[in-house]
């Protein structure tokens, strides 16, 4: 007698949702992944305007040469070769900028070349830079997913508690290299004496070992994905907005859409944010002391985006980021004031597969926190549920988008003159297509004064609840891939999991 498959059910197609609904689609489960948006893919998502593919979040992505950690998810999931990737400068898939020197500080890929690049602008500061390498190296070591590797969470204990701003500073006193070593703390919403080492470590060296851009978008991604899960029999539906997760027994039986659907299954997964699946949830289960936890964790901040479509062979294209700061001090960056907005910014250019010579297409990134727009909080709008938030909004957008291109336009020249057409998203505009309170596109902030509080288990006191996404590990689609293993390991069993990741690679 044939064996029933055990049914799976997904809440949310992120990058944590689509992950985990491939790797147990391929392991014998029956999933059903539910979206409520229009689009699946959470950061994934794309959109064009004038012919130009945008990313909603994913601008590059690093760990992706061979034998390294994506690059080793991806081949597990028999994606990496279906996928239009094009590797960044490997001279400076980064480089950093600030307002009083012009001077452009590089990020190199590969460790050696990377160290030497930095040498060649600091040559009193070798050894600093060789010892800062081979710390960021240790660090990473210490966590054993990270390498898809099985082991305890003790080596990485060691770590949790240490600043990443105190430890730059202890590695050098020179003011302008230890501001130069956090310069693309946009990655990862770093915040001086608050974020932990470890983030920035983790974060740093996927891209260090090797940078890449997506071709026509990351939403390609969740396209292969997708395809894993519906090849499997299952199905990914979008439009359905889950209202209720329904608890009997000790077991979740059911959630329930905002239409009053209900669907069952012997497992469930949230790739929505832990607060708001709570809010979902009524249960004695899961106890206050917890819910108060999860409730008042601290959101990282928000951002403004300008997406800009080009005018032909007007802008060179360039396979590097562009990290600008207008003071020394790039910790500063999220203390702006709305006179002094922005103080940073980021510049990323769009790769597409009908020209690598001009540019079609660049992003421009700000912080933005969700407060200065908290006045038009009561609206909702997306491309499923269009709605406007009024000329007061749109003239806001259109203030904050003439000044940071105008600002932009002075680090490079002839850029405001070359643009064809702009749309901004701003922190509503994350909240809306992400599903957090806040607009947070980084996932909850990590604290190195009490690490533990922001690690969030996959499993929950409900044996078949279970949460994925940026929230349980790192946020970008290393961390988010890497949280998916721990999630369907619950499942699956860990052992059980990356032995098949590392025979895959034989393949």
């Amino acid at each position: 007698m044939e064996s029933v498959k055990q049914e799976v059910l997904i809440v949310g197609s992120g990058i944590g949702g689509l992950v985990c609904g491939a790797i147990l689609s391929k392991n014998g489960y029956h999933v059903t992944v539910l979206e409520r948006n229009k689009q699946i893919g959470g950061n994934l998502q794309t959109y064009a305007r004038d012919k130009c593919i945008f990313d909603s979040g994913v601008h590059y992505v690093g760990g992706l040469d061979k034998g390294q950690n994506l690059y080793k998810i991806f081949k597990y999931l028999d994606i990496i070769d279906k996928l239009k990737m094009q590797k960044l400068d490997e001279e400076a898939f980064d480089r950093i900028v600030f307002l009083s020197d012009q001077k452009e500080y590089k990020y190199a890929q590969g460790y050696e070349r990377f160290a030497e690049t930095l040498i060649a602008d600091f040559p009193k500061e070798r050894d600093a830079i060789l010892n800062y390498c081979e710390q960021i190296k240790s660090i990473c070591k210490k966590f054993p997913m990270y390498q898809l590797e099985v082991g305890d969470g003790f080596s990485k204990s060691t770590v949790l508690s240490i600043d990443t701003k105190a430890f730059i500073e202890s590695i050098t006193q020179n003011e302008r290299l230890r501001n130069v070593l956090a310069g693309n703390n946009g990655l990862y919403a770093g915040i001086g004496d608050h974020t932990p080492v470890y983030v920035h470590a983790l974060v740093l060296n996927s891209y260090i070992e090797s940078s890449w851009r997506f071709v026509d978008g990351g939403s390609q991604i969740a396209r292969l994905l997708c395809k894993i899960i519906t090849n499997a029999g299952g199905i990914v539906k979008n439009r359905t907005e889950i209202t209720r997760f329904h608890e009997e027994d000790g077991k979740i039986t059911y959630v329930e859409d905002s239409n009053g659907k209900r669907y069952e299954a012997d497992y469930f997964i949230s790739n929505v944010h832990p607060a708001r699946t709570l809010e979902m949830l009524e249960t004695d289960k899961i106890r206050n002391a917890y819910r108060n936890r999860i409730m008042n964790l601290e959101n990282s901040l928000s951002a403004f985006m300008v997406n800009i479509t080009l005018k032909p062979g007007l802008m060179k294209y360039e396979k590097t980021n562009y990290y600008c700061f207008l003071h020394d001090d790039v910790w500063q960056t999220m203390d702006h004031t709305d006179e002094t907005w922005p103080l940073s910014y980021c510049l990323f250019y769009s790769a597409s597969s009908k020209s690598d010579t001009y540019a079609e297409a660049i992003t421009l990134m700000a912080y933005m926190k969700y407060e200065e727009v908290e006045k038009w909080k009561d609206s909702f709008n997306t491309v499923l549920t269009p709605e406007s938030r009024g000329d007061e909004y749109e003239n806001f957008k259109k203030a904050k988008a003439e000044k940071l291109i105008n600002l932009a336009n002075e680090r490079f020249p002839g850029l405001k003159n070359a643009v064809l057409s702009y749309y901004c998203a701003t922190p509503l505009t994350f909240r809306d297509y992400m599903g957090t309170h806040d607009g947070s596109i980084y996932g909850i902030a990590k604290n190195y004064k009490d690490p533990l509080k922001t690690f969030i288990s996959p499993r929950t006191r409900i044996p078949n609840l279970l949460f994925t996404g940026q929230n349980v590990n790192l946020h970008g689609v290393l961390g988010v891939a890497i949280s998916s293993l721990v999630t369907c390991a619950e499942i699956l069993g860990m052992e059980f999991l990356i032995d098949a990741i590392n025979e895959a690679q034989e393949a």
